[in-house]
């Protein structure tokens, strides 16, 4: 690590994380500016006169992420599985078949509550909910 920048990591899509950076006269933040003259990206010090060119063009980061659908990805084949739990206390919200089986998955995210997935055992039907 260069002294008085943070690190930053790269990716393929381009910078995972754009750090901030201090000037290695004062530590205080430096920020981003623009020479016109040369056409180069700058990070100065408010506070005394450092500057120093940037290593990267990128000042900021917005990742957007699309989290997909969960219970498309649940495939109606559990319904044969003999080791999930069945309930006849949640009814199929589509058909009104009583049985389901259901299960909890699994979450990357610790900020994620718990959560039971259901799946109606009507063969003609297979609709997933969850509560």
């Amino acid at each position: 690590m260069t002294p008085g920048i943070s690190s930053y990591e790269t990716t393929q899509e381009g910078p995972g994380f754009v750090g901030i950076q201090f000037c290695q006269e004062c530590n205080n933040m430096l920020y981003p500016k623009e020479d016109k003259e040369n056409k180069v990206l700058l990070y100065a010090c408010r506070n005394c006169d450092y500057q120093q060119v940037a290593d990267n063009n990128c000042i900021y980061v917005n990742k957007i992420t699309h989290e997909v659908d969960e219970l498309t990805q649940i495939v109606s084949d559990v319904i044969h599985d003999p080791t999930l739990p069945r309930t006849e206390d949640h009814p199929c919200p589509r058909c009104g078949h009583r049985e389901g089986v259901f299960f909890q998955a699994q979450s990357r995210r610790a900020e994620d509550e718990m959560r039971l997935y259901y799946v109606c055992t009507n063969p003609n039907c297979t609709h997933r909910w969850t509560e």
